[in-house]
């Protein structure tokens, strides 16, 4: 395997339910850190949604790995932020024999 370029900073976060004072929850992100990733774009298709259109494009986001249970080691339903951007994890592997590095399987959903 060739190393991956980790050229991108991503900003990791976990979902929080927070009390919205009246017996209910709402849905709040929380930030875990930064990483530096390798960003590359799958295949994308788009679907209607009401009456919107929605495009979608799965990524893979490659990052060094981090021992299970650490707080930098990204999991499925978490989600990587760059900007505006925001890539939603769908399952998390090892990219490599030696366990250097993860390979993320995220996918971008953009409203048209």
């Amino acid at each position: 395997m060739t190393a991956p370029v980790l050229n991108r900073k991503l900003t990791l976060e976990e979902p929080v339910r927070v009390p919205d004072g009246a017996g209910g929850f709402t849905q709040s992100w929380q930030v875990l850190g930064e990483l530096w990733a390798e960003v590359k774009p799958g295949t994308g298709r788009e679907r209607a949604a009401g009456f919107a259109t929605v495009s979608s494009v799965a990524f893979r986001i490659t990052v060094r790995a981090a021992p299970d249970g650490a707080p930098s080691r990204p999991k499925p339903d978490q989600r990587f932020v760059a900007g505006s951007r925001i890539f939603r994890i769908l399952a998390v592997t090892e990219a490599d024999h030696g366990a250097q590095y993860l390979t993320c399987f995220a996918q971008e959903e953009v409203s048209a």
